[in-house]
């Protein structure tokens, strides 16, 4: 039997994705899954919406950290994407880094040596330049509605594809970990499978909670 494919549709600067992103990491290691990680943007997602001005500052601030995360994608593919998120991720949200460029340029540097370069590696460092620009906004909102427009409009990230459905969640906190994370993954294809499941949820008790 050929491994569940899971897609997941994440934004660099949101708590919830980064720690069902970590689930389906631990996911991977107790069940035959593959998990392929793609760019939403939060910033694209709340265009035209009437935010209080803090949530406005933080959405414009947001197109930057996801432009780069697409940009490692169509630069380097699938798997550097994956090194990617959990590099600055790592930063932004266990490591309570300031979202600024400065997490962003140093997850470059890390996944410029992992791939055997320099940390100053200009092919990884260049990808800097799309923190700031526009220019590839167009392949950033088709990444986002790939991921998003089969979910509907009333949710956020993380959103999953399985089992050809697109589910907004689980939201976890903290991340469980090995058998604890199999067995929430076991329910949740459980669920995913049935052409008649469409929503579960209670009210959230917890802020994210990181190791």
């Amino acid at each position: 039997m050929s491994a569940t494919t899971v897609d997941f549709w994440f934004d660099p600067i949101c708590p919830w994705a980064w720690l069902t992103s970590r689930w389906m990491l631990e996911v991977e290691q107790v069940r035959d899954v593959r998990t392929r990680f793609h760019v939403m943007s939060l910033s694209v997602l709340n265009e035209g919406r009437d935010l209080p001005p803090e949530y406005r500052a933080m959405m414009d601030a947001a197109w930057g950290p996801a432009r780069v995360a697409l940009a490692v994608e169509e630069r380097f593919g699938q798997d550097a994407l994956r090194e990617f998120y959990t590099a600055v991720g790592t930063r932004i949200h266990p490591g309570r880094s300031e979202r600024s460029p400065a997490p962003i340029a140093a997850a470059l540097a890390d996944l410029a040596v992992a791939s055997g370069s320099t940390a100053d590696d200009p092919a990884y460092l260049s990808l800097m330049d799309a923190l700031d620009t526009d220019a590839n906004d167009a392949a950033l909102r088709a990444s986002h509605h790939a991921g998003m427009d089969p979910v509907g409009l009333d949710v956020g990230t993380p959103v999953l594809h399985v089992n050809g459905k697109a589910i907004f969640g689980p939201v976890v906190s903290p991340a469980p970990k090995g058998e604890e994370a199999g067995r929430l993954f076991d329910g949740f294809l459980a669920l995913t499978s049935s052409s008649a499941f469409f929503e579960l949820k209670r009210s959230r008790t917890v802020d994210p909670l990181f190791d």
